[in-house]
């Protein structure tokens, strides 16, 4: 598997460099223009797979559960039996009505 990735990301690398190089020789930059979002996108994956990304991921949601925990809160509060039934019955009220 490792082998794999590795032969992946060399091919990548290699069609960059010819399409840099097809790019310099015809002296067309919108040739290049392809390649910024495409190096976002190579990096991110490679933070994913080799990077720290899960670490920072899992560090930010713990700050957030600390320093932030009123972003957290459900909209109309957490959820109650009591509205659970109301719901329930307003909607089997509502089924009932609509059948008649």
């Amino acid at each position: 598997m490792e082998r794999q990735i590795l032969m992946q990301n060399q091919m990548r690398e290699r069609q960059m460099a010819m399409q840099i190089a097809c790019a310099i020789k015809r002296k067309k930059a919108s040739l290049l223009f392809p390649i910024l979002p495409l190096g976002f996108i190579f990096a991110y994956q490679v933070d994913s797979a080799y990077g720290t990304l899960n670490y920072r991921m899992r560090g930010e949601a713990e700050s957030i559960m600390e320093s932030e925990h009123d972003r957290l809160d459900l909209p109309l509060g957490t959820p109650t039996f009591e509205s659970i039934e109301k719901a329930r019955r307003a909607k089997s009220s509502l089924s009932s009505f609509l059948e008649k």
